[in-house]
């Protein structure tokens, strides 16, 4: 007899801790009718899972709001990601070419130039200075270029020796200076050198 009140016992209690395991959703319909199943509710109009341990209960739209949420977060943020690094290799190709187009003009000008004048800014190898407009190092390269023919067309400069960043620059104007084997120094603002 023992042992038959043991099993009743025992299969209860499984029985009772297996729907508390499972869970209780309480389902509305577009009709307001109200049911209580094991399961999740079909596409109702409120759902809402309940913990019978706790008493509490989870509104699973809202749930299910939030996870979509989480989802385009992530998207947003992994489509940032992306685009930032297409950004930054678009930057390091385009200082790659602007650095090329310097060595050419210094090699088919050697009378012009030093071997030494317009050195490339190399990413990740960049002096502090040029380290704080690291964004703009495509545009730094081509403003040197510039910045050297103009100090060149002036008259006043024979040779180009030095050729470089200036720190005279700020965030919102860069500044080029372009020393010359004259002795003079010229300062060139790049909105000088796009006009």
């Amino acid at each position: 007899m023992k042992l038959v009140k043991f099993i009743v016992v025992m299969a209860s209690w499984l029985m009772l801790s297996s729907t508390t395991i499972a869970g209780v959703y309480k389902c509305k319909d577009a009709a307001g009718n109200t049911t209580y199943q094991p399961s999740p509710c079909a596409e109702e109009n409120e759902a809402h899972q309940l913990d019978l341990r706790t008493g509490g209960h989870t509104d699973l739209a809202i749930e299910q709001k939030k996870r979509q949420a989480d989802l385009e977060l992530n998207e947003q943020q992994q489509e940032e990601k992306q685009r930032l690094i297409e950004a930054e290799t678009k930057r390091k190709a385009d200082t790659i070419e602007q650095s090329a187009l310097n060595q050419q003009v210094i090699k088919e000008n050697s009378k012009q130039y030093s071997a030494y004048a317009i050195p490339p800014y190399t990413p990740g190898k960049l002096p502090a200075l040029v380290e704080q407009y690291k964004n703009r190092l495509p545009e730094i390269e081509k403003f040197r270029r510039l910045a050297a023919q103009k100090a060149l067309a002036t008259g006043e400069c024979n040779r180009v020796e030095v050729d470089e960043l200036s720190i005279k620059s700020k965030s919102n104007l860069l500044v080029i200076s372009v020393d010359c084997s004259t002795g003079k120094t010229f300062y060139f603002t790049e909105t000088e050198l796009v006009e």
